[in-house]
């Protein structure tokens, strides 16, 4: 049964190969008519020209017969070729940049694609493999230490380290999903739980920088998107919004209800956008005044585009609430599935 399934399997061609062949039939029919105009209006011209030497004064000898004869310059000749040599040259190289820019197309998009799926990866990883590194130094040094934990403590600590690698699991699954289209309409959840949890997840790497985090998510509202695509879009705004955060401040996390939406506000206590509208902080390699490192990493310019990608896909939005010397608070907004 197995053996019938993986053939049946290999038999059947896949979306790629088809959109392959069917790229390649219409670049053939394209070269081929291509062809057939560029012969057509050679003849044409041809045609035209026999017609316009047969004018009744290029009709300049008779035979026995009375047939009247043409007689054709060979300056002529020279000329006429020329000219359509050039034309024939001419159309062939437009129609071929034509054609040539409409079959790499795919591949530019397929390029392009690959890149942006490369760069996403890496940024949605770079945050959980921080805070499973902090977490790892944390017990390597608590484990040196005259008083290593207990077995209770170490066995916390395990666990902690487990929810992070399943975090960066479904966090590559939900990235594979976007990036090939195969995402189902997802189940409607409870968002605190897993705000809170998020949040949770990132105290490790606040704690480092010196900042607190205050959590204020108490509403039971449900909203349909993923468990990986809410935790994505949590731990980019509350990591973005660390990162702009001086030592001692505070970044403040409330859900709240606007409508008929679910609204999430992340506000931080730092300078404020500067160097840039606030609305184009959700554009891909955007940076406001200050970017470049935050908190010791570069920044890239991609988390909050990233964020503005999944509420869209969810039909919600993501904006600037707004933005000072006083600070900065981001809203994410969900529409409530009752």
């Amino acid at each position: 049964m197995s053996r019938s399934r993986r053939r049946g399997s290999a038999a059947t061609p896949d979306a790629d190969s088809r959109a392959t062949r069917r790229a390649s039939l219409s670049i053939g029919l394209q070269i081929m008519l291509a062809s057939a105009i560029l012969v057509l209006g050679i003849v044409v011209v041809a045609i035209v020209f026999i017609l316009h030497q047969s004018l009744p004064r290029e009709q300049i000898d008779r035979d026995a017969s009375g047939v009247a004869r043409v007689y054709v310059d060979t300056s002529d000749v020279y000329q006429g070729l020329v000219v359509i040599g050039i034309g024939a040259v001419l159309f062939a190289g437009l129609v071929s940049w034509f054609i040539a820019r409409r079959a790499v197309r795919p591949l530019g998009d397929a390029l392009r694609l690959q890149r942006e799926f490369v760069a996403d990866a890496s940024h949605e990883l770079r945050t959980p493999l921080s805070v499973l590194d902090a977490r790892i130094q944390v017990f390597e040094r608590r484990l040196a230490s005259a008083n290593p934990p207990s077995t209770g403590d170490a066995a916390a600590t395990v666990a902690e380290l487990r929810a992070d690698s399943r975090a960066l699991v479904d966090i590559v699954t939900d990235l594979l999903l976007a990036a090939g289209g195969g995402q189902a309409r997802p189940d409607p959840l409870v968002a605190g739980p897993v705000i809170v949890e998020a949040v949770d997840s990132l105290r490790i790497l606040a704690a480092e920088r010196g900042v607190r985090l205050s959590v204020d998510v108490d509403d039971l509202a449900r909203v349909r998107i993923s468990v990986a695509a809410l935790r994505r879009c949590v731990v980019a705004l509350v990591d973005n919004a660390l990162a702009h955060s001086p030592t001692g401040s505070t970044v403040s996390v409330a859900l709240d209800r606007a409508g008929g939406s679910l609204r999430l506000v992340v506000a931080d206590e730092g300078a404020g956008i500067q160097g840039i509208a606030p609305e184009r902080v959700f554009d891909r390699f955007a940076h406001s005044g200050g970017d470049g490192v935050e908190g010791g990493r570069q920044s890239f310019g991609i988390g909050l585009a990233l964020v503005r990608e999944i509420a869209t896909r969810q039909g919600g939005t993501v904006r600037v609430e707004h933005t000072s010397a006083a600070g900065t608070a981001m809203a994410l907004e969900l529409p409530i599935d009752e």
